[in-house]
């Protein structure tokens, strides 16, 4: 959206807040300042592994010169913390949110297919295509029940965030890949490292944020052998947009920021 931190700070301040037509008539909203001014005294988590899907060593080194710039500038920089919510249910639980969603417009014949096939799924059937599939017909019931895992995941966030302040990790897996329009999104798959994965499962990263509702900002961060650009994402605290873009901005100063791919 912006090519520097600054930049993105000024969209938010332009475009933060309710519907002036609804939820504005009665309210308005007021985002905390960063909280901190000096990368020294930022406290952050790095997590460059998912128990889902590999990361592929591009990213992987792309989000390790994030940590080492970190740790060169004194802040306090972790690789593990058990207040971290589970990332395997945390997956799962975007998945069928984020499919639901999506299926809700379906024509009922291509509903009623997928209801279909979704019953014969085993029960102990844990995987993300699973996940997906459960997804694209979940009951009002089901949606209620994974809307309160959502919930739970937000209340384990505010814990973790008691004790860091921002949360380094990848996007996705991989730079940029080649266009594929063949078939379904279903059918299509990612190279990670010369392995191929569903083409979905990359989104593990994306709900990492998304489904709890975090503010998370995308920072330039390295480059692949072939040249195409790199980026990690930092997680803040709900409601602390300006923590990790005041992050942004300071690493930016720091490992450089948006550069033209050739």
């Amino acid at each position: 959206m912006a090519r520097t931190a600054r930049d993105l700070t000024l969209l938010l301040d332009v475009m933060v807040g309710p519907d002036p037509l609804a939820h504005g008539i009665a309210y308005d909203i007021a985002l905390p300042p960063a909280r901190h001014e000096r990368l020294s005294d930022f406290r952050v988590l790095i997590i460059e592994e998912h128990p889902l899907i590999p990361t592929g060593s591009a990213v992987r080194a792309a989000v390790n010169r994030v940590a080492e710039a970190l740790a060169d500038e004194r802040a306090h920089v972790e690789r593990h913390s058990p207040l971290l919510p589970d990332p395997v249910e945390a997956a799962t639980t975007y998945m069928q949110l984020k499919l639901s969603n999506a299926a809700a417009n379906l024509p009922i014949d291509v509903y009623d297919r997928l209801r279909t096939h979704a019953a014969t799924l085993r029960a102990d059937d844990h995987s993300l295509d699973a996940a997906r599939l459960r997804g694209m017909v979940l009951s009002h019931r089901d949606w209620v029940e994974a809307n309160h895992r959502r919930e739970l995941h937000r209340h384990g966030w505010r814990q973790l965030f008691a004790e860091f302040d921002a949360v380094v990790c990848p996007i996705t897996p991989t730079a940029a890949f080649p266009h594929n329009h063949n078939g379904g999104l279903e059918d299509r798959h990612i190279d990670i490292d010369g392995v191929e994965y569903p083409y979905f499962d990359q989104l593990v990263w994306a709900g990492m944020a998304t489904m709890p509702g975090l503010p998370a900002t995308a920072i330039p961060a390295g480059r692949s052998a072939e040249g195409l650009p790199i980026g990690v994402q930092l997680i803040g605290p709900m409601f602390e947009d300006r923590t990790p873009l005041r992050l942004a901005e300071l690493l930016e100063r720091t490992i450089g920021g948006f550069r033209a791919p050739e």
